[in-house]
């Protein structure tokens, strides 16, 4: 998937002619769409094609349960266009974005939902206002965010890492623990796929980091003290704190310029989207989210230390010790 140009202005159109909207005329389904069942589905698939010649594969894994709707809503009626013309104007080629909707195995009803991988404004608009907002979850302090991973890890095919060895970024809001081992019995009745075994969140992990840059996006301060300990024990630095859910969208495109090296650290991102209109409020926060991560990388604008010559110089640390 993944062919056909994107139109910045034509998607601003669709959200703008909905922004006042109460959110079940938005979001209309009531269950799973059977497009987004992730029932029986080999892979979601990235392709590279004469339009898109080095995609680069964004997938937005959405926490939908009742303390996370927000986020989604605020993609479809406001940030999902800034998103996509922040990266493009960061200079990111060919970016596909693949929306999951991430809830609970135990309590919902439709634990995972999934999309296709797409470049056109009116195909990404499509499966993210096709999820169902169940607005569920509520088994305890835990999500199947690990369910979500998994099928990152096992079901999805990029040309981005089958022909270049890139991995892609996997983007994942919420605001709960991950269960500490994927159970076999969700394996089956969600994908239908038959395991050995219960697998422990570790191996999950590493296993997803093979071929995605994972992060997990945590809404507020309010929400950071649930969870943040035990995403940072899996993640490290790729646990970003934000101040508000509004900033999602400029976090998330801060991470992938950064990441590709179309922005040089924070300092020049601070000043791009100051160009791009973000008052000096929301720029604060934005960089304050992002800082642990960039100086993780070497991308906070702080000088390099100096050291001995001859010494060797630590790197930061990916998911599970995967070096960046």
């Amino acid at each position: 998937m993944g062919y056909g140009g994107y139109s910045y202005e034509a998607h601003r159109a669709m959200t703008e002619a909905r922004a006042a909207l109460p959110t079940q005329e938005v979001f209309r389904q009531r269950v799973c769409h059977p497009l987004m069942s992730p029932l029986g589905v080999r892979a979601r698939e990235s392709r590279d094609s004469a339009e898109h010649a080095r995609t680069l594969p964004i997938v937005l894994a959405l926490d939908v349960t009742g303390s996370m709707g927000e986020i989604p809503d605020l993609l479809a009626r406001r940030e999902l266009p800034g998103l996509m013309k922040l990266l493009v104007d960061h200079g990111v080629d060919d970016p596909q974005l693949m929306f999951m909707a991430v809830g609970d195995a135990v309590s919902d009803g439709a634990p995972l939902q999934v999309g296709q991988f797409e470049s056109t404004a009116a195909l990404m608009d499509q499966w993210l206002t096709w999820s169902w907002i169940e607005g569920g979850g509520g088994s305890g302090d835990h999500e199947s965010y690990e369910l979500a991973l998994y099928f990152a890890a096992r079901h999805t095919d990029t040309d981005a890492w089958r022909k270049r060895q890139k991995r892609g970024y996997l983007l994942m809001t919420g605001d709960e623990k991950p269960y500490p081992l994927l159970s076999r019995h969700v394996v089956k009745k969600v994908l239908g796929e038959d395991l050995d075994d219960d697998l422990p969140l570790a191996l999950v992990v590493d296993e997803v980091a093979r071929a995605w840059d994972p992060f997990f996006l945590i809404p507020d301060l309010e929400r950071r003290a649930l969870s943040e300990r035990t995403w940072r024990d899996v993640l490290g630095d790729h646990v970003i704190v934000m101040e508000s859910a509004v900033d999602t969208c400029a976090v998330a495109a801060g991470i992938v310029a950064m990441g590709e090296g179309k922005i040089a650290d924070l300092d020049a991102l601070a000043r791009r989207l100051g160009e791009r209109g973000h008052d000096r409020a929301r720029l604060g926060a934005i960089v304050r989210a992002l800082t642990p991560w960039a100086s993780s990388i070497g991308k906070d604008s702080a000088p390099e230390p100096e050291v001995e010559r001859g010494a060797a110089v630590p790197q930061g640390d990916g998911p599970s010790g995967h070096r960046r």
